[in-house]
Order: structure tokens, then C-alpha cells, then sequence
């Protein structure tokens, strides 16, 4: 049985304990599985990367691929190039590790300056193919939503399937839980002007993934 049936049952049980029923047999349980809308269950032979590229990039996110974590300053320069930015950005702690050539940076928060972000990601979920983001020292929560443009860090290893694994590797944390957490699923934008879309309204005009693994 897979993590979000576990959380599921859970809930169901609590409810029906609180109601002094007995647990669901399995028509009971087959009758409330059939009630679950179609589309909102993922494919189960859709692997899990390809599912977060897809859906995370049908809302205009961008994403790039890069084998190891040391070629990630490479692709954030090659981006930074691309869209023609100051060589200049705000970059999370958890990424201190590595070097970037060429690139005046800081770890501190963006400030409204600031046309570059780069920060590490605490995961992907392949679901809605969406960024959770852990805010905290290694990662500035103004780091979301300042700059036009936040380049996010995330490792193949840290995809998830669905928002119950999500939000148990966030309760895992050896740090404990963040003063607060933003779910990204690609740039900020609004229709509340005559419902035409407008990008970065709210935070960033572009949201650009790199990939490592």
C-alpha cells in the first residue's frame, strides 16, 4: 500500500472511531476509491521525473537537465547569459558549496535590487509538478518571490509522487519544521485584469529548474 492510501486509511479510520463505526471493509472501500475523479490520479506507470518535467513546464516553468551537482553553477551561468542579467545574484547557503566563477554573489535575503536568485529546493512533486521550498537561513524565503527571475536546485532524488510524501520529508527535516513553506509551480502571474495573464505579478516573471541526476 502506497504512502497517501496509508494517510488516507488513516484519516478515514480516525473519523470512524471518533463515530464508533468499525473499520471499512473492502466494498466500502471500493465504492470510495470509485468516487475518486479520474483525473486527479496520476498515471502509476508514469515515472516520476518525467511527470514533474511535464506538468511543472505546462505552466510555463523552464527546466534543464545537468548530470551532477558540480555543473550546476555552468547552467545557471548559461541561463543568467541567455536572459541577459547582471552577473549578480542572491544565493541560498545550501548552495555554498559550490563555486561561481564570474558571478558576484551573497547569501543574505534578496533585496529589491535583486534581478537573480538561485536557491536549493527540499523537493519536487511529481503530482502537480510542483517546488516545495523550505525557508530558513540556507534559504531566504525572499529569495521566491523578490528577483524577475529564481533559479531553483532540485535533485532527481528528491522527487516525490504526490503532496503526503512531500509534506513528510518537510516534517523529517533535522532542522524541525520552517517558519514557513511555498509550494512554486511555476512563474507568479494573475488574471485579474480582464482575465489576460499576466507573469510575474506577485514574484518572479520566469521560475527555471535545474535538474541534477
Amino acid at each position: 500500500m502506497n504512502a497517501p492510501l496509508n494517510a488516507r486509511e488513516a484519516i478515514l479510520n480516525s473519523v470512524r472511531s471518533a463515530l464508533r463505526r468499525g473499520p471499512l471493509d473492502d466494498g466500502q472501500r471500493a465504492e470510495l476509491d470509485a468516487r475518486i475523479p479520474r483525473h486527479t490520479r496520476p498515471a502509476q506507470d508514469e515515472d516520476l521525473v518525467a511527470r514533474f518535467v511535464r506538468k511543472f513546464e505546462s505552466r510555463a516553468g523552464t527546466i534543464a537537465r545537468v548530470a551532477t551537482r558540480a555543473d550546476v553553477p555552468a547552467a545557471v551561468e548559461a541561463y543568467r547569459a541567455e536572459k541577459g542579467l547582471p552577473a549578480r545574484a542572491a544565493v541560498g547557503a545550501a548552495l555554498q558549496d559550490l563555486a561561481f566563477p564570474g558571478l558576484e554573489i551573497h547569501h543574505g535575503p534578496a533585496g529589491v535590487s535583486e534581478m537573480l536568485s538561485v536557491s536549493q529546493a527540499l523537493a519536487g512533486i511529481a503530482e502537480p509538478g510542483s517546488l516545495m521550498m523550505a525557508s530558513g537561513p540556507n534559504s531566504p524565503i525572499t529569495h521566491n518571490f523578490v528577483p524577475d527571475d529564481h533559479v531553483v536546485v532540485l535533485e532527481t532524488s528528491e522527487i516525490v509522487g504526490h503532496f503526503e510524501e512531500a509534506w513528510a520529508k518537510l516534517r523529517a527535516r533535522a532542522e524541525g519544521m520552517p517558519r514557513a513553506t511555498n509550494i512554486i509551480s511555476g512563474p507568479s502571474r494573475t488574471a485579474d485584469v480582464e482575465q489576460t495573464i499576466q507573469l510575474g505579478a506577485h514574484g518572479p516573471r520566469r521560475v527555471h529548474v535545474i535538474l541534477v541526476g
